[in-house]
């Protein structure tokens, strides 16, 4: 590419016409002009695909780049068609597009090998490529070399496949390549708990390699699965093995993910205009308009300026003071950014197609005449989109001290042979919507857009539209697994159906449905496997499925028989049963209504759990249950109104042998014969849970009389707390009377479950090691509402989870951190992060204030409430009490705080739980401001630099960052008066503008000179000995004249006050 200027395709009229009046052929005809010469002219010849840098040898192409271009070329095409004698131009551009298309997906499936690997391992090492080389499709970095994780590129292409497939294109031709996307879908269903690089291929704001969580990403993810789920990759010619299949609860997780990071963009980015193609063209990911509004004018207001957007704040990229030879930042070195980031007019033409779509001209014509002035020529005339405007050098510190001021010049106009081909194809789509020769439908045949008006009336198979009011009624069919318990509940008016009354319709677990999907996808040549071993969630079992010829309905994952204790516990069935039932309520989007399958085994009615079930099953049937409507019927009649999802992956050639499912098969037991119902057994009494062998007298005794111990006792909890010795002593495999010592404990575990003798159990559990199921993607559940996860005893050394991890990680971790007090701690952790990972998706605002969430700490506070609840009676423990009461207890706790209260109680809980008041974080970031020797407290230092040149005030980041500076205080209360003392040192400084900390601020310090004040104000006058402990301060009221918040504003005054004050210009002290 010597001949720079002469790079362009000779045109013969040179001088290009503007589009106004003319025919529909020459306004074409002028835009066709443009595409040649700009965008066609650079697409590579071999793979199709369009390179970053339009100059020079060795070219990359970006995925993401590639498909904007090809999305240029197909909607001029789309604009073509209306023409009856196109001169073979409409052919041309949709092959452009195709062949662009298919490049992409060349390059992908030569990394077929990638995709199997991320699917079972997402991890950034382990992904598909983001950057080829133009001309041959090989890999040109590798991932030390370049950020390739970028699932916005991925979702971005599978959606274009199917905005174009749509509209008519050919561009899957096999089924080698229909069971590669479906791998790719599958890849992209984990977008909700896989931190990226994003759309600026950098990660974390500090551009020091660590990926994160994007919004934009994660919406893309979200657009691409409802766009793909049910569609037909070979168009209107395919046939049943050509659909793709979508899990719904996956889809339904990346929904509940973006909008519990909005209108945030990551931990990192406040926010980010990478937001924009998520939230509108082409992916309108959002369909909450007051969280669309929310974030689009954050958007707007952090990042628009004169010349364009803003990427995000303190973006060093291209700027006069980038350091172009290093590929990471240093520490702080964002702060140098401030102020003069780039613009790239890119975002005003997005907003411009944001116009065309919303139907609003005024935006459309704002955004054009910021656009026009900043647009190159080329020596022909084309327009030519400037990447990005910057200031240079020179002016860098003039335009610091006075943003706005300074003239800022494009990075590239055309005329060098420097294109931006993503401005580029983006201006042209928007040129073509703004003159009305494409319409929104075209360039979106699948509606991903509808206006507010007409969402209800859609029909789409996937979206997230659903019903106006939200007044589901969910279709509950009640199966019991023998004939004998049908009889039973006959008696007491309860119509169930058995597993043979269904019949040919079987009933499943979700278990068999994953071993289906296996199948899903599976292609042998490109060497990958089925879909991966995921659970399906409760959305998936509420369908109907067609497999091998055979009609099936599934039971929920809360059906199955676990192996942990919490199913031992008939309560927390009855509960999740209510959770399940309310969740499906709330997410289920589909035409047709959800089939709930309830299933009673005889161990439901043991005992005292009969009358509990009975409840509930008499609830069922009057038609509403924890605030859901149902409808119970016999699964026959209930199929009728049922979403049908046909699984014609499976394909069995006569030579196959066809895979087998286990249906839920019937108890075959005498029809007539009686329920086992073992007398009811009560709440076992604290007696039997406490062993009457004590441990210190044991354990150092001899092998064989612990032995002859163990034979002799009867006490369930004594035999637990022998083996346990035995355990540690000789290990698992040691052979007792009753096989060997792990054996025993099962038998101990098992045998203690049904006395409910919980205590024993979890002490057993624990033992064992046991985990309960769904750890990891409770903890996810969390972690996607912003929070962080910690795991540890309270008191002692904890671990912070900020990433989703493998089930095998968090157990070594629980085992690990939970094991040193108490063995019962480690299994009790496990309920608590199930628990909390239901509460959080259902009830997100009972965890207002709380960003980290310590679990140890939490079992602290419930350990705490149970002693303010006892009074002066003897204390609950909370290890005796059942998983629901555990549940319970959980819940009254995270309950605002019960007025009445003293508040020393108030301060344990809620510093137990970490609570903080609104605006906390941001007032301790405005006090770091005043405080340049920064705070201490406990042992652990908060600087002021490089904090705040680091950091901005509202990301998330810096809020860790205080967690992490309150991270070492061990008292809960202690906890809470040093919050309080944050928030008055925070109101003085905003009323006191003149004054600053001098010296670095010991928070301790300022709370013990509290103290002493108030000790002086409380002391007995008749010379009684001062209290050291600061029970007394606890218990006091914040506020009123002597309240704690009085005390603690006299010393930060004090201290203020020693320090010098800074003079102000408009000093009213001082004297000219």
């Amino acid at each position: 590419f010597f001949f720079l200027g002469s790079i362009y395709e000779p045109l013969k009229s040179i001088n290009l016409p503007k589009p106004e009046g003319g025919s529909l052929w020459e306004k074409l005809d002028h835009y066709y002009r443009i595409v040649k010469s700009t965008l066609l002219l650079h697409q590579s010849p071999t793979t199709g695909l369009f390179p970053t840098k339009t100059y020079g040898d060795n070219q990359k192409a970006k995925v993401h780049d590639c498909l904007y271009c090809a999305a240029c070329a197909w909607a001029l095409a789309l604009a073509y068609r209306r023409i009856d004698d196109d001169k073979g131009r409409t052919h041309e551009l949709e092959h452009s597009a195709i062949k662009c298309m298919r490049g992409i997906l060349y390059c992908y499936m030569r990394q077929a090998n990638k995709v199997q690997q991320f699917k079972q391992d997402p991890k950034p090492s382990g992904c598909l490529h983001s950057v080829f080389s133009a001309h041959t499709g090989d890999e040109v970095f590798s991932h030390k070399e370049y950020g390739h994780l970028q699932i916005n590129a991925v979702s971005l292409f599978l959606l274009y496949l199917v905005e174009m497939i749509s509209s008519g294109l050919q561009i899957v031709y096999n089924t080698d390549e229909v069971s590669f996307i479906q791998n790719l879908v599958f890849c992209v269903e984990r977008a909700y708990r896989v931190p990226d690089f994003g759309v600026w291929e950098r990660g974390s704001k500090y551009n020091n390699g660590s990926p994160e969580l994007h919004s934009s990403s994660v919406g893309l993810a979200k657009a691409a699965l409802e766009a793909i789920n049910g569609f037909n990759l070979f168009g209107n010619q395919g046939c049943s093995w050509s659909v793709i299949f979508v899990d719904f609860d996956a889809h339904n997780r990346n929904r509940q993910t973006l909008c519990s990071l909005l209108p945030r963009e990551s931990r990192s980015h406040n926010t980010d205009a990478a937001l924009l193609p998520c939230l509108s063209y082409p992916a309108f990911a959002l369909d909450d308009e007051v969280l669309f509004s929310q974030t689009l004018d954050k958007i707007i207001r952090k990042l628009k300026g004169k010349y364009g957007f803003k990427r995000f704040l303190r973006d060093g990229y291209r700027t006069a003071l980038e350091d172009k030879t290093r590929r990471y930042y240093k520490p702080a070195e964002i702060k140098l950014f401030d102020g003069i980031e780039c613009e790239f007019p890119l975002f005003f033409i997005f907003m411009i197609i944001d116009g065309v779509f919303r139907g609003n001209p005024a935006q459309v014509k704002e955004y054009q005449d910021l656009l026009d002035p900043l647009l190159q020529r080329t020596s022909e005339g084309c327009p030519v989109v400037p990447k990005y405007y910057y200031v240079p050098a020179d002016f860098v510190e003039l335009e610091k001290k006075n943003p706005g001021s300074q003239k800022r010049f494009p990075s590239n106009n055309g005329r060098d042979g420097k294109f931006f081909l993503w401005g580029q194809a983006v201006y042209i789509i928007a040129k073509l919507l703004a003159d009305e020769l494409v319409s929104p439908k075209d360039i979106d045949p699948i509606g991903r857009y509808i206006p507010p008006q007409d969402q209800r009336n859609v029909s789409m198979r996937f979206s997230n539209q659903g019903p106006l009011e939200n007044d589901l009624v969910v279709h509950v069919a009640l199966i019991a697994e023998s004939q004998r318990l049908q009889v039973f509940l006959n008696t007491y008016g309860i119509q169930t159906q058995t597993p043979q009354q269904v019949e040919p319709i079987q009933i499943w677990a979700q278990k068999e449905l994953v071993k289906a999907y296996f199948h899903l996808g599976v292609n042998d040549k490109l060497g990958l496997s089925g879909r991966p071993d995921r659970p399906i969630g409760c959305l998936g079992t509420s369908k109907i499925y067609r497999i091998l010829g055979k009609t099936v309905v599934c039971y929920s994952i809360i059906f199955d028989l676990s192996d942990f204790y919490m199913s031992q516990d008939v309560m927390m069935l009855i509960d999740d049963i209510k959770n399940a039932l309310q969740f499906i309520k709330q997410y289920w989007k589909m035409h047709g209504r959800p089939l709930f399958v309830v299933l009673i085994r005889e161990d439901n009615i043991r005992g005292s759990r009969f009358n509990p079930i009975l409840d509930m099953l008499a609830a069922f049937r009057k038609g509403i249950v924890g605030g859901v409507k149902v409808h119970v019927d016999r699964v026959q009649t209930l199929i009728s109104g049922a979403v049908v999802e046909q699984l014609d992956f499976l394909r069995i050639t006569e030579t196959e042998e066809a895979p087998v499912f286990k249906s839920l098969e019937e108890l075959d037991l005498p029809k007539h014969s009686k329920v086992k119902r073992q007398s009811s057994t009560p709440n076992a009494s604290e007696l039997e849970q406490q062993p009457d062998v004590n441990i210190n007298d044991w354990k150092n005794k001899s092998t064989y009389e612990i032995l002859q111990k163990l034979n002799d006792c009867n006490c369930l909890a004594s035999q637990a707390l022998l083996s346990s010795i035995l355990l540690k002593r000789e290990g698992p495999n040691f052979i007792t009377k009753e096989g060997t010592v792990a054996e025993h404990i099962e038998r101990i575990y098992r045998r203690a479950g049904s006395k409910k003798l919980w205590s024993v159990v979890r002490f057993a559990a624990s033992l064992l090691g046991k985990l309960v199921d769904s750890l990891a993607p409770s903890i996810t559940n969390v972690l996607v509402q912003g929070k962080q996860v910690t795991l540890g005893a309270f008191g002692q050394e904890e671990e912070v989870i900020s990433n989703p991890l493998s089930p095998g990680v968090i157990k070594n971790i629980i085992y690990e951190k939970c094991h040193l007090q108490d063995e019962r701690e480690a299994v009790v952790q496990q309920e608590l992060v199930i628990h909390i990972g239901w509460i959080i998706s259902n009830s997100p605002e009972l965890f207002s204030g709380m960003l980290k969430i310590r679990i140890g700490w939490i079992i602290h506070a419930m350990k705490y409430e149970l002693k303010i609840r006892a009074g002066d009676m003897p204390t609950k423990d909370l290890y005796q009490m059942s998983p629901s009461e555990v549940k319970q207890l959980l819940l009254d706790i995270l309950q605002p705080q019960q007025q009445g209260r003293g508040w020393l109680n108030r301060r344990q809980i809620d510093g137990s739980l970490n609570r903080t008041p609104a605006g906390f974080y941001d007032r301790v970031w405005q006090i770091l401001e005043r405080t340049p020797n920064g705070l201490i407290v406990a042992g652990k230092f908060l600087p002021q630099q490089p904090t705040l040149s680091d950091m901005t005030m509202y990301e998330m980041n810096f809020s860790l960052l205080v967690e992490d500076m309150l991270q070492n205080i061990d008292q809960p209360e202690y906890r809470q008066i040093i919050v309080e003392l944050l928030m008055v040192i925070s109101v003085i400084l905003e009323r006191n503008p003149e004054l600053e900390f001098q010296g670095k601020v010991d928070l301790d310090k300022v709370v013990q000179e509290a103290f002493n004040d108030f000790q002086k104000d409380h002391s007995n006058p008749k010379g009684a000995e001062k209290q050291d402990h600061m029970t007394a301060f606890y218990n006091t009221h914040p506020m009123g004249k002597k309240g704690t918040c009085s005390y603690l504003s006299k010393a930060v005054i004090t201290l203020l006050l020693e320090g010098e004050m800074k003079p102000s210009n408009d000093d009213p002290c001082t004297v000219s």
